[in-house]
């Protein structure tokens, strides 16, 4: 954590510095260039990226990509958006989120990836006062994730301290725990203080996927993107709901893509 702070010379403790890290690369199994596939007159990337800087419980927003050559335009364009860009593994994720937070000077991480234009500010807002509030208590949280159950699948953010972040980056040892960057940590209950799943106002159990993993997610996310852009450029998740109640017949562009798992 940082340090305390005098105020009118009392010893306080500052709030601790939140930095969401997104990450980012071209070379994508399924759908390789993904995130500058452009809708709505920009790419994927751009549309995250400046939906997660309209958040208000952030002191910080960096692009973690890899070293490739291959990525040098996912630096150019966070460069471009005024954001410190940080370059590591490609396969050890883990190793570079903990580059981009101690870079950035973190003490709780905010992890979200960039194959999700939809992320709602709102809903990061929620999951970073939750966790800041569960800091405050005996014994302090350590992580919390929002609940990707009740919610469509691209709206996913995960909080945890730096402490946790760099224990996991020393010690994990399971090649899944360094692709996924937080298994290290939740996998452990017995080490880390776990909060239950952050369940937002209005969520309930859903099957709609708003994450671009192939051709039909984009399709998908490229016609909301254009449908509420226009008329509403600070829409939210329920916005998107509510496009495609009007449009039923959407749901199903994307309906047999599946989810990968953490193996």
């Amino acid at each position: 954590m940082t340090g305390g702070v005098l105020t009118g010379g009392v010893l306080t403790a500052a709030r601790p510095r939140v930095v969401c890290i997104s990450q980012a690369r071209m070379t994508s199994t399924r759908l390789p260039g993904k995130v500058l596939m452009e809708a709505a007159g920009k790419p994927l990337l751009e549309h995250h990226l400046e939906r997660l800087g309209r958040c208000r419980t952030l002191d910080a927003l960096v692009l973690a990509t890899t070293v490739n050559a291959t990525d040098d335009p996912l630096e150019a364009l966070g460069r471009r958006l005024g954001l410190p860009v940080f370059r590591g593994s490609e396969q050890d994720v883990l190793s570079r989120f903990a580059g981009a937070a101690a870079e950035a000077g973190a003490d709780i991480v905010v992890r979200v990836t960039s194959d999700c234009p939809l992320i709602d500010p709102a809903l990061v807002d929620g999951l970073v006062a939750a966790f800041l509030a569960g800091r405050g208590e005996v014994p302090p949280l350590d992580y919390l994730s929002i609940d990707t159950s009740l919610l469509p699948r691209g709206l996913d953010a995960e909080a945890f301290t730096r402490a946790a972040l760099d224990e996991a980056a020393e010690q994990a040892a399971d090649p899944a725990e360094r692709e996924h960057v937080t298994p290290y940590i939740y996998r452990r209950p017995g080490r880390f203080r776990l909060g239950r799943p952050l369940r937002p106002d209005g969520a309930g159990p859903v099957e709609l996927r708003w994450c671009v993993d192939e051709p039909a997610d984009f399709e998908l996310v490229r016609r909301l993107l254009e449908a509420l852009l226009p008329e509403n450029p600070t829409f939210g998740w329920q916005d998107c709901c509510k496009v495609l109640e009007a449009h039923p017949d959407w749901a199903g562009i994307n309906r047999e893509v599946r989810q990968k798992t953490v193996h």
